[in-house]
């Protein structure tokens, strides 16, 4: 077979037929994951987020490039779940914006498009690791680079760059010596190749059931600056919104990023096609609202001295009142009669379990998201959660390190808050924070407390190996016991006190003072209750603290403080 051009239609159902092979192939992809544990989950949050955008893709009633584009990228974004999602819905995101704007894909664009996929899912991670699946992708943008001046045929054209895919892939346990210890490729850059592969089997004419039956969302681009500095350079915390005359160029937005950049820190950018979201800390806001005016209307402007404390608060009062009557002219569907009066800072968190729900709850937690280990929440659900909570400032607790990137980005496309994530990456972390919130203080304040007491929590987490591997120089069967701390493997063994045992070991020092621990679903009271007594006859000087946690998959979690 041999083809020049791709059309709307045809890439439509080729990008449908990737979804589809990946959903076909996710176990498979979960069970690539480092850890042997039950919780593998790589192929489940890439599935999740790419037929959230295939979904938005099977509705369209006229395809074209423009509505393609926008459908890949607003179900991706908010469809994202876990890191690998996350990295997946930005690689899309670029892929879109090189497409968009034309009526027939050929080599050109299509080598394009690779290269925008790269840059903009590498810009989304702070620290982009190789041996992963940014790798696999930046190797089949190479290619495409490589080969774009020699050949028209795009069938070719795309072979041969799934061929370079599938080397790299093949090349990244020698690039994460994780990965080769434990006899797997990566399985974010497996799970990108099973897409790719399906896309092009599918161009081939391979027959494909194309019916969609998932969840989606939609919604608006995200780029955002590095985080504010504890202390305040910039006074005047200034936001509004952008109506705009004509959709941003890229180069348009990166300059007017950039001249942010220039007058003031702490920036985000939001933008779509229609308006663009703005917050920037500067100590001139007529300099970035005469920027913003060159490009379209604006509304929701809001000017805060953070300097001044009880300006602050006139300020938020005025607002309060603004938004409480425009919420009495709302219909009874718009605003239910229940709705709780709006206060200043409120909590969503990220857990599983009915006692650690009950404790996140008891701690001040508004609303809680079911999920974590076993299942890492969408944007969308965060964003839903955070639409919940009557509060101006959010505080979003992820708990686990592969929500991390999910929740900034709910952050990020949240027009009507003030959403500070806290890179809590366990529940212990999260209970920690929680502990030191203090309600008589700023959010600034709290959050510079909340994650400078985050560093202080050592946790540890029982569960058992669903195969055979070597980890950390450990070699593991399936069924053993783990004990897993916050950098890797800390014990195992066949009996799960030894393990718990063990790994508290690991973890205690001569700062430590209390072990909290928490037991699951699968254990007993009477079980728990006999080793939380075997930690305390094994260390004497430490405090022994026992909770139901009611959590799925770990047997035990503990923190040592």
């Amino acid at each position: 077979m041999e083809a020049n051009t791709i059309n709307a239609s045809t890439l439509a159902k080729m990008f449908l037929a990737g979804a589809k092979n990946l959903e076909s192939k996710k176990e498979w992809i979960n069970e690539l994951n480092v850890f042997p544990v039950p919780d593998g989950d790589t192929g489940t949050n890439m599935t999740m987020t790419i037929m959230s955008a295939a979904k938005e893709v099977s509705a369209l009633e006229q395809v074209d490039m423009k509505t393609l584009a926008k459908a890949i990228q607003s179900g991706s974004l908010r469809g994202a779940s876990g890191n690998s999602g996350v990295i997946l819905s930005q690689l899309l995101r670029g892929f879109t914006k090189a497409i968009k704007e034309v009526d027939q894909v050929d080599v050109d664009v299509l080598c394009e498009a690779l290269q925008r996929a790269v840059e903009t899912a590498y810009k989304a991670v702070m620290k982009p690791k190789e041996g992963t699946i940014l790798t696999v992708a930046k190797g089949a943008a190479d290619k495409a680079l490589e080969l774009v001046d020699t050949t028209d045929d795009i069938v070719y054209f795309i072979d041969e760059v799934i061929k370079e895919a599938d080397y790299v892939l093949g090349m990244t346990p020698d690039m994460l010596p994780v990965l080769k210890q434990a006899g797997v490729v990566d399985s974010g850059g497996q799970g990108l190749v099973v897409v790719m592969q399906g896309a092009y089997d599918c161009l081939l004419g391979k027959e494909v059931d194309y019916t969609i039956e998932t969840e989606s969302g939609s919604g608006n681009v995200a780029k955002t600056a590095p985080e504010a500095e504890a202390e305040i350079k910039y006074g005047y915390c200034t936001e509004f919104i952008i109506v705009l005359d004509k959709p941003l160029t890229e180069a348009q937005e990166q300059e007017y990023k950039g001249y942010l950049e220039s007058i003031g820190d702490s920036i985000v950018v939001v933008a779509d096609d229609e308006i663009v979201k703005t917050h920037v800390h500067t100590n001139d806001p007529g300099l970035a609202i005469q920027k913003a005016l060159t490009h379209g209307s604006l509304s929701k402007i809001k000017i805060d001295n953070m300097r001044e404390e009880h300006q602050e608060r006139l300020l938020k009062d005025a607002e309060k009142a603004v938004a409480q009557q425009a919420e009495e002219k709302k219909t009874e569907e718009e605003t239910p009669a229940s709705a709780e009066p709006e206060k200043e800072m409120g909590f969503v968190a990220v857990s599983i379990g009915e006692g650690l729900n009950e404790i996140f709850k008891e701690l001040g937690v508004d609303y809680m998201i079911e999920g974590g280990q076993t299942m890492n929440p969408s944007t969308e659900d965060v964003l839903g959660a955070i639409a919940k909570v009557p509060a101006k400032t959010v505080f979003v607790l992820p708990n686990n390190k592969n929500i991390i990137l999910a929740a900034n980005q709910a952050a990020s496309l949240c027009e009507d808050k003030e959403v500070i994530v806290l890179p809590t990456k366990t529940i212990p972390q999260g209970i920690t924070a929680l502990i030191n919130f203090i309600p008589e203080q700023s959010a600034k304040e709290n959050e510079d407390r909340m994650i400078e007491e985050l560093s202080n929590v050592k946790t540890g987490q029982v569960t058992y190996a669903v195969r055979d591997t070597v980890i950390d120089d450990k070699e593991i069967h399936e069924g053993d016991y783990m004990g897993i701390g916050d950098a890797g493997i800390l014990a195992v063994n066949t009996d799960i006190q030894t393990v718990f045992l063990d790994m508290i070991a690991e973890m205690v020092d001569e700062d430590s003072a209390i072990v909290s621990i928490y037991y699951g679903a699968d254990v007993t009271e009477e079980d728990a209750e006999a080793l939380a007594a075997a930690v305390g006859e094994k260390f004497a000087d430490l405090e022994v603290e026992l909770q139901m946690g009611g959590q799925p998959v770990y047997y035990y979690i503990a923190s040592v403080e």
